[in-house]
C-alpha cells in the first residue's frame, strides 16, 4: 500500500520536476527562507548558538550527509567551531582500506569483484564512518575540480584512486601550492593527462613533449581561460573583450616543464626507469633527467624558467607560477562555493573568498582551512542555493540514516547501482571536464537572468527516474549499497525514526532536518502529510518508508534553498 501510495505521488512530481529545477539554480542573498544566518559567536550560556534549523544549513553543507546527533551538535557549538574541530580530525585515508582488502581476498583481476572496487569500498568505509566528514567532503569535491578518472590502467591498481583520493585528503586542510604539485607529481594524473613518460623534443623523430597536462593545468585546475578580477568577473580590454590567460606558446613551454617524470617504486614495482609501462601508481613520479627538455621556458606574466636546473625544480617553478597568478584565488574559489554551498554566488562573495585565499588577513597565500572558513561562514551561506548533484544525494540518504554492514566494521559498497541509475560515481567521470561545467546555464528562466546551475547539465528525464528509482532500491531493499555476493551487505537503520514515527508532524519535522537543510517548503510538507493521512493502517515502518520516499523524490528535496 505505501509503494502504492508514493508510486502516485512519484508520477505526479515527476511531471514538474525539471521545470521546478530550472528555476532553482540561483544563489545566495535575497532568500525568504527561515533558516537562520549561521552566526560564530560563543555563547555565555548552555544555549544552542545556532537554531536547529541552522545547524542542519550547516550540517547540508559541510558533511556528505549528517546524523541528528551532529546537527544538535553543530547547533550547539556554532558553525566556526565546528569548523575549528573537524580540521584537527585524524584523518581518515582510503589506501590502508584497500591493502587490508587486497590482504584479505587477494589481488585476482579474474575475481568477482575486480579488486579494483576496492578503492570504492575505500570511499564508503570513509565516506559513510570515517572521523573526518569535512575533510571527506573537502576532498570529494575537488575530485570535480583537480579531476582524474578511471581508465583501464588505472581501474586495475586498486592503489591508484585511492592514494591520489588521500592525496586530497592530505592537502584539503593544507596549502593550495602544496596540493598542486602533488597532484602534478601523481602517478594518476600523469597517466590520465599523459605527462608520465614525456619525452622532451627529438628532432630526428619528429616528436615533441604531450601538452595534455600543460593546457588542462592551466585552464581547468588553477587559473582558466580569461583574466579574472577580484570578483570572479572577467578583464576587459580596451575594445570590452575578454582577455586570455595564455597562448600556444605558454602551452609549449609549459609542455616542455612537465617531461622527463616516469613512475617511482613501489613494492609491486621494484625497479624504475624511463619509458616503463604499468608501473607504480601510488607513490609519486620521479625525474630522469636525461629526458627532460633543457633550455629556457617562457611561463605566465613574464616569468623565465632559467636553462640548467634540474627537472624538478623547472615543475616547482611552474607549479609557483601558476599558484601566484592572480585568477587562481577567483577560479579555484568559486569552483569552491559552487560544489560546497551555491550555484550563484554573488561577485562580493566570491571577492571575500578570493581576499582569504590571497592571505589578506592570515598573510598565507593558498591556505585551505581559511578558505574554507571563509566559503562556511560567508553571510551569504545562510541563505544560500544550490541543486543537489544525485550522488551526493545518494551518500546524504545513508549517512543520515546510519548505513552500516551485517558485520559492522567493512562497507564492501560497488556503487554500480547509483553509477548506472544517475551516470555518477566519485572518480569517474566521462572526463576530464567531469559530469558537468562550473559554467552551465539550463534553458528557461535560469539563461534569461544569467545563472547558472552546473549540476542541471547532468538532470535529464532518466536521470530524474533513475534517482526516483535509485530511493525507492535504498528504502525498499535489504542492501542499500550494492555489495557483491560474499560480502557483508550494507543497509540504512530505518528504526532511528521509530520514535518520530507515529505523528505526522514530528517524522516531517525530523526529515526536514535531515535531508531539507532545516527548511521543508510548506506544500511539499502539506502533500506528503496528505499522502500519509491517506495510507492510515500502515505500521510504523511502512510510514518511515513512505514519508521518507515521497520527501527524497520531491523536487524540493533535490534543491537546497528555496526557488528564485
Amino acid at each position: 500500500r505505501s509503494m502504492m501510495a508514493a508510486v502516485d505521488f512519484m508520477l505526479r512530481y515527476q511531471a514538474i520536476l525539471l521545470s521546478t529545477l530550472i528555476t532553482a539554480c540561483g544563489g545566495g542573498g535575497g532568500s525568504s527562507s527561515s533558516v537562520d544566518t549561521p552566526i560564530s559567536q560563543t555563547p555565555e550560556d548552555s544555549s544552542p548558538i545556532l537554531s536547529i534549523q541552522a545547524a542542519a544549513r550547516v550540517a547540508d553543507q559541510t558533511t556528505f550527509g549528517a546524523s541528528y546527533d551532529e546537527i544538535e551538535h553543530i547547533s550547539n557549538i556554532g558553525t566556526e567551531a565546528w569548523l575549528e574541530q573537524q580540521f584537527s580530525q585524524p584523518i581518515g585515508f582510503h589506501e590502508p582500506i584497500v591493502r587490508r582488502y587486497v590482504t584479505e581476498y587477494g589481488y585476482d583481476t579474474s575475481a568477482n569483484p575486480h579488486p579494483g572496487f576496492f578503492r570504492r569500498f575505500a570511499f564508503w568505509e570513509q565516506a559513510l564512518a570515517g572521523p573526518d566528514p569535512l575533510r571527506q567532503l573537502v576532498a570529494y569535491s575537488l575530485t570535480q575540480v583537480l579531476v582524474v578518472s578511471e581508465p583501464a590502467q588505472i581501474f586495475n591498481n586498486p592503489l591508484a584512486l585511492s592514494n591520489y583520493y588521500d592525496t586530497l585528503l592530505e592537502h584539503s586542510f593544507g596549502n593550495f601550492q602544496d596540493l598542486l604539485l602533488a597532484v602534478t607529481l601523481h602517478p594518476a594524473m600523469g597517466v590520465y593527462l599523459s605527462h608520465v613518460n614525456n619525452a622532451k623534443t627529438d628532432p630526428d623523430a619528429n616528436t615533441f613533449p604531450d601538452e595534455n597536462f600543460a593546457r588542462e593545468v592551466m585552464q581547468l585546475f588553477t587559473i582558466g581561460l580569461y583574466e579574472l578580477n577580484a570578483d570572479g568577473s572577467r578583464k576587459l580590454d580596451a575594445s570590452n573583450v575578454p582577455i586570455p590567460t595564455y597562448d600556444n606558446r605558454t602551452i609549449r613551454d609549459f609542455s616542455k616543464i612537465f617531461t622527463g617524470l616516469s613512475y617511482g617504486v613501489a613494492e609491486y614495482s621494484p625497479d624504475s626507469f624511463f619509458g616503463k609501462k604499468n608501473g607504480a601508481l601510488n607513490t609519486p613520479m620521479v625525474m630522469f633527467e636525461p629526458f627532460h627538455e633543457s633550455g629556457e621556458k617562457f611561463l605566465l606574466n613574464d616569468k623565465i624558467v632559467p636553462d640548467g636546473q634540474s627537472g624538478i625544480q623547472d615543475i616547482k617553478d611552474a607549479v609557483e607560477n601558476l599558484f601566484q597568478h592572480p585568477n587562481i584565488g577567483p577560479f579555484v574559489g568559486k569552483q569552491l562555493i559552487q560544489r560546497l554551498v551555491t550555484s550563484n554566488p554573488s561577485a562580493d562573495y566570491v571577492a571575500r573568498v578570493t581576499a582569504a585565499f590571497n592571505g589578506d588577513d592570515t598573510g598565507t597565500r593558498g591556505d585551505m582551512r581559511a578558505v574554507l572558513m571563509a566559503i562556511f561562514t560567508d553571510p551569504e551561506a545562510g541563505n544560500a542555493m544550490r541543486v543537489r548533484e544525485p550522488f551526493r544525494r545518494y551518500v546524504a540518504i545513508n549517512r543520515s540514516l546510519e548505513a552500516k554492514s551485517t558485520d559492522g566494521l567493512t562497507y564492501p559498497g560497488l556503487g554500480l547501482a547509483v553509477q548506472n541509475l544517475t551516470g555518477q560515481f566519485v572518480l569517474a567521470a566521462p572526463s576530464v571536464f567531469g559530469f558537468y561545467s562550473p559554467f552551465y546555464r539550463p534553458d528557461g528562466p535560469a539563461a534569461d537572468s544569467n545563472l547558472v546551475s552546473p549540476e542541471l547539465q547532468i538532470t535529464t528525464e532518466d536521470t530524474v527516474v533513475g534517482m526516483a528509482n535509485l530511493i525507492a532500491y535504498t528504502l525498499y531493499t535489504d542492501n542499500s549499497i550494492d555489495t557483491p555476493n560474499g560480502y557483508p551487505t550494507i543497509n540504512i537503520d530505518l528504526s532511528i525514526l521509530d520514535s518520530v514515527a507515529d505523528n505526522n508532524e514530528t517524522l516531517l519535522n525530523h526529515i526536514e532536518l535531515l535531508f531539507f537543510g532545516g527548511a521543508m517548503p510548506a506544500h511539499t510538507r502539506s502533500t506528503i502529510t496528505d499522502t500519509l493521512t491517506d495510507a492510515a493502517g500502515l505500521d510504523t515502518m511502512e510510514r518511515i518508508q513512505l514519508a521518507l520516499y515521497l520527501a527524497l523524490i520531491s523536487p524540493d528535496q533535490a534543491v537546497i534553498g528555496e526557488a528564485i
